[in-house]
């Protein structure tokens, strides 16, 4: 797919679904800049592609992102696309356990960080006579997710964020799109199935199995497909998509 602009930022792009965007967007033909917190998963990404610029950000710092845009302008000399996919997990507890700190934290690298990310993003996508957001959200953003109501609440904030981007930017030739993955093969998940099988004393092949069930393909999802329909969103083929929340996940009808 050939991109509408090849100038790309894609947050938390050193390792995850966001490590898959850079290799896809890198296919398509895109100039990158990934910022990641995991210092390490950056020099590893420096020493694989070389020619795609890493910084070390925290999304949910307004110095950080001020920074991040810093070096955006510097090596891409503006902005066409912008993959906001930095997010956690958060805590795995019932509600009544959830400290304060857990929660604000979700909610500061979930939405805030969005936030920050999109309000620095928008005026260089302007710039650029438009382009396209991306943001990640999650069947936890339109499903009731038991046991993880900091990361369901920032995930539909996600959702209604995104929509209302693309009502209020689409007259400057911005559309934003959400994707919605269901569960998405690799260590974050397996980290959610220990701590929320630990929560309920019950196996983790058990928690696992749940998992698959939840999808009527009884599948978790490869982060490839995901990173694939962000590019779509960004490329002359998806040029007329807007205000969507797209599930990736195998037909989720439920994550209770």
């Amino acid at each position: 797919m050939t991109l509408t602009g090849p100038r790309t930022l894609i947050t938390a792009g050193a390792a995850g679904i966001g490590r898959r965007m850079v290799e896809h967007f890198a296919d398509a033909g895109a100039r990158i800049v990934v910022c990641d917190v995991d210092e390490a998963a950056l020099e590893r990404l420096a020493a694989e592609r070389p020619e795609v610029t890493g910084v070390r950000a925290d999304v949910a710092e307004e110095e950080d992102v001020a920074r991040l845009f810093e070096a955006v302008e510097e090596r891409l000399g503006g902005l066409d696309n912008l993959i906001a996919n930095a997010g956690i997990a958060g805590p795995a507890l019932p509600v009544e356990a959830v400290s304060l700190a857990d929660w604000r934290r979700t909610m500061a690298v979930n939405i805030d960080g969005m936030f920050l990310t999109v309000r620095a993003a928008v005026p260089l996508l302007k710039a650029a006579g438009g382009g396209s957001i991306v943001t990640l959200s999650s069947a936890a953003g339109k499903f009731p997710y038991p046991l993880r109501t900091p990361y369901s609440a920032s995930k539909f904030a996600v959702v209604g964020f995104t929509q209302t981007l693309a009502a209020e930017l689409g007259g400057d030739g911005i559309r934003a799109n959400s994707l919605l993955p269901g569960v998405v093969e690799g260590p974050r998940i397996d980290a959610v199935i220990r701590d929320k099988a630990a929560a309920r004393g019950a196996p983790e092949s058990e928690m696992r199995a749940q998992y698959e069930a939840f999808a009527a393909l009884k599948t978790m999802i490869p982060a490839d497909d995901i990173a694939a329909m962000a590019v779509y969103l960004c490329s002359e083929a998806g040029r007329r998509v807007s205000g969507q929340a797209i599930s990736i996940d195998g037909a989720i009808q439920s994550l209770a």
